[in-house]
């Protein structure tokens, strides 16, 4: 078998919407896992008309495309009994090895989508629960409600600013990273013991694990973690300076690399007793980086790089995401993915480690799944329902 073909026979089905759940699921299906994400066959997923409607298409609309590739799609109604029955035939006649959710946990067991329910149809099910705060909280949670509560933008700002919200949503994409990791675990577990497994996983507990220095500064020794801006609580010089045409990122981790700094033409100036240790530099932290910009203003970006670059300091130009694209290091990692049907390509952030699945699609994937795209593929194929019956259940909204 080769490395791409491992989590070929890992089948994933995914009560799925929003970002959590679909940006986990994408990334298990750059692993080679078949995925089929399930919607209501009224409301779907709201994500699927967020963006722009690039594609002339209702729900397949630009935010929804970046984390739903390499998927197929299907509809269905849990809260319909009839529904409850054509799911438990999903699980068992595709013999799914995973299910997950990001419903609110009072919806489980009306929907029939409990660990308890699914595991007696197929006991060695993986089971996979995302939630805001844990399956006994029914609170709901978006990615910047989760920043807020978990201090996350407390931290983030200038210093005597409004907090910010990050970037990217961390709370998602973390939380979705966490249950990668677990998955894999289970499936270890299952493929030594033939046992299942039961994963739930807190957005709000995973988003709080990343405060590792802010944790255990402020309970263990009482340090109040405050809004920097640009600048590091715990070193110095670390901060973005201006050019003579732009701006650039410099990080001085150590005492080492300050005394590089120190020989540097352009620089002596900074060369204070007071600044030989980092705690000195971190005292008079304001003044230090005015002298340091008095500094970088006289050098082009390009030249100032260079310089910091050779004595071996961490620095980068501040990069807009044009640039990150055509960085040396990204630009032949970009994944791609063409619609048949519009010949329209999108084009998709490379993964940490680009998998032997991904690398044997020669970094092409099938395009995002428009809305229940592949009902007939799965009902009557795999299911074997009838076309008949298939229709008869889309008019009484069922699929």
């Amino acid at each position: 078998m080769e490395d791409y073909e491992i989590f070929r026979n890992v089948t994933i089905l995914s009560l799925e919407q929003a970002t959590v759940l679909p940006f986990l699921t994408y990334r298990l299906s750059l692993e080679g896992t078949r995925v089929i994400r399930m919607e209501h066959p009224v409301y779907g997923d709201p994500n699927r008309r967020v963006g722009e409607n690039r594609l002339n298409e209702d729900r397949m609309y630009t935010y929804f495309l970046a984390i739903n590739c390499n998927k197929k799609a299907i509809t269905l109604d849990l809260a319909a009994p009839e529904a409850q029955e054509i799911f438990k035939k999903l699980i068992i006649d595709l013999n799914v090895d995973i299910f997950a959710t990001n419903q609110l946990p009072k919806n489980y067991k009306k929907l029939g989508i409990d660990y308890e329910t699914i595991s007696a149809i197929k006991s060695n099910i993986i089971w996979v629960g995302l939630t805001g705060f844990g399956p006994e909280s029914n609170e709901a949670a978006y990615d910047p409600i989760l920043q807020a509560r978990s201090g996350l933008m407390d931290i983030t700002g200038d210093r005597n600013g409004p907090p910010y919200v990050l970037g990217v949503p961390l709370p998602d994409m973390g939380t979705s990273e966490h249950a990668y990791g677990l998955i894999m675990k289970a499936l270890y577990k299952k493929a030594i013991t033939g046992e299942g497994s039961k994963i739930d996983v807190s957005m709000f507990q995973s988003t709080v694990s990343w405060l590792t220095v802010p944790i255990t500064q402020t309970k263990s020794f009482n340090k109040k973690i405050k809004r920097r801006g640009n600048t590091h609580e715990f070193f110095a010089p670390v901060s973005v300076y201006k050019t003579k045409d732009g701006y650039v990122y410099i990080a001085v981790g150590n005492d080492i690399q300050w005394e590089r700094m120190l020989k540097m033409s352009g620089f002596e100036a900074l060369e204070k007793p007071e600044y030989a240790r980092n705690e000195g530099r971190i005292k008079d932290v304001d003044n230090l980086n005015r002298v340091i910009e008095e500094a970088t203003v006289r050098f082009s970006t390009d030249d100032l790089i260079d310089l910091f670059t050779n004595a071996t300091i961490p620095i980068s130009k501040v990069n807009t995401i044009e640039e990150v694209i055509e960085d040396p290091y990204i630009k032949d990692e970009i994944l791609s993915s063409t619609d048949e049907r519009s010949g329209t390509t999108i084009y998709l952030a490379p993964q940490p480690l680009t998998t032997d699945y991904v690398k044997s699609l020669n970094k092409k994937l099938p395009f995002p799944p428009r809305f229940g795209e592949h009902n007939e593929e799965i009902y009557c194929k795999k299911l074997g329902l009838s076309i008949e019956q298939l229709e008869q259940l889309s008019t009484r909204g069922i699929v």
